[in-house]
């Protein structure tokens, strides 16, 4: 029964890497080459290790994986179901980060802490989370479930969910409440730039206005004369 549910599990894997990278071709080539396969696979065995009340074991295995494939996963992290890490280098995940099913994870990414937290001091992904190149969530925070994370964004407060968050510090725009399937991890909503149009829009409004009023003020003056 163990075996079947490893199974499923390691099946379910790697098609959720065949479904989010169009750069796979097989299963072969996943189990054997990719890094972010390779990690995550790694990490479940240290995992096991460290429930197992063998600790050392279990920081080897994941010290021996981060060599291997540059990505850094603590043992005591918790990551759920056809999590999908894509390239992977420069990746780390801290101790307590808890990872729900169906994230996707790119290069370069950190779930750290502050530096001042115990206990708790990682982030948490809910399910359909994805976390764009480069980006930084710190701190015991939860980012809510189908919510993005833009590349190179850092997020220090909670998420909530279907939102999408951008910029440094990491600000969030909802779209109609919902998820946005056709969003990748570059193309998303600029608040900045969205305010900054909007406030274009007005000025030339105002601007129209004024010389309508210059104009009627200039023939009341001609009347006049």
């Amino acid at each position: 029964m163990i075996i079947i549910g490893w199974l499923s599990d390691y099946k379910e894997s790697i098609n959720a890497f065949i479904d989010h990278d169009p750069a796979a071709h097989n299963a072969l080539e996943i189990v054997l080459l990719y890094p972010g396969f390779k990690a995550l696979q790694a990490h479940k065995r240290a995992k096991w290790f460290l429930n197992h009340n063998m600790p050392f074991i279990a920081r080897a295995i994941s010290q021996r994986a981060a060599h291997k494939t540059g990505i850094e996963i603590h043992p005591g992290a918790t990551i759920g179901k056809r999590v999908c890490i894509d390239h992977g280098s420069g990746i780390v995940i801290g101790e307590t980060t808890e990872i729900g099913d169906d994230c996707m994870i790119y290069q370069g990414v950190t779930l750290g802490g502050t530096g001042k937290e115990t206990g708790k001091r990682h982030p948490t992904l809910e399910s359909g989370v994805m976390v764009g190149s480069g980006a930084k969530v710190l701190g015991p925070i939860t980012i809510g479930k189908n919510s993005k994370v833009a590349a190179g964004a850092v997020v220090v407060k909670d998420v909530e969910p279907n939102c999408t968050v951008v910029g440094v510090p990491g600000r969030v725009v909802k779209i109609d409440g919902s998820r946005i399937d056709d969003l990748d991890q570059v193309n998303f909503p600029d608040p900045v730039m969205n305010a900054i149009t909007a406030n274009a829009k007005l000025i030339d409004e105002l601007k129209e206005e004024i010389n309508k009023l210059e104009a009627k003020k200039s023939e009341n003056i001609e009347y006049i004369i």
